[in-house]
């Protein structure tokens, strides 16, 4: 499902703003403190999170990070506002290559549409427990990818991802289960 909303009101702007500084701040001094600082973002954090630095986020109050989540460098995500229903959910023991993208956003197909660049539509994001996105790999917006998977390095996730299996490619197809 796609909610729609505006990115460019005031509140949201400004919102960016802030959450880019905790990022960019993140990403010059990967300490302690700047980490807690940027897991104060997030929706839900678990325990034992790290992530690495290069880290981008739109708003981080609609992300929810399980136990044990390893984020390699470079991640971005792309997530909706906190009153938008769409969170990026991400499970317990989880790894994230470099260079992984969350893309929970997309707007209009039509030319026309896309001009007034006010309409961003959001959808739900998943990872099961246990997954690992290779490096580059880029999740599209609604897609939900099982327990135990893992996701080749470069693949374009635009479908459901099975529990338990192998997937690989632009766009990904299932190679094998595991």
């Amino acid at each position: 499902m796609k909610i729609l909303f505006d990115s460019l009101t005031t509140v949201l702007i400004l919102q960016r703003k802030m959450v880019q500084e905790h990022c960019r701040q993140f990403s010059r001094s990967p300490s302690k403190g700047n980490l807690k600082r940027l897991k104060t973002l997030f929706a839900i954090c678990g325990e034992d999170v790290f992530i690495e630095s290069g880290f981008h986020l739109d708003y981080g109050s609609n992300v929810r990070l399980g136990d044990r989540v390893y984020i390699n460098i470079n991640c971005t995500i792309v997530d909706s506002p906190k009153d938008i229903k769409a969170p990026i959910t991400i499970g317990d023991d989880c790894l994230i290559g470099p260079n992984v993208q969350f893309l929970s956003i997309t707007h209009d197909l039509s030319s026309l549409d896309r001009l007034t660049q006010k309409n961003n539509y959001a959808s739900a994001i998943t990872l099961g427990n246990n997954v690992w996105l290779g490096g580059g790999a880029i999740i599209l917006a609604g897609v939900i990818i099982g327990d135990n998977s893992v996701i080749g390095a470069g693949s374009v996730v635009t479908k459901h991802v099975d529990a338990n299996s192998f997937y690989a490619g632009n766009p990904a197809k299932k190679i094998k289960p595991l």
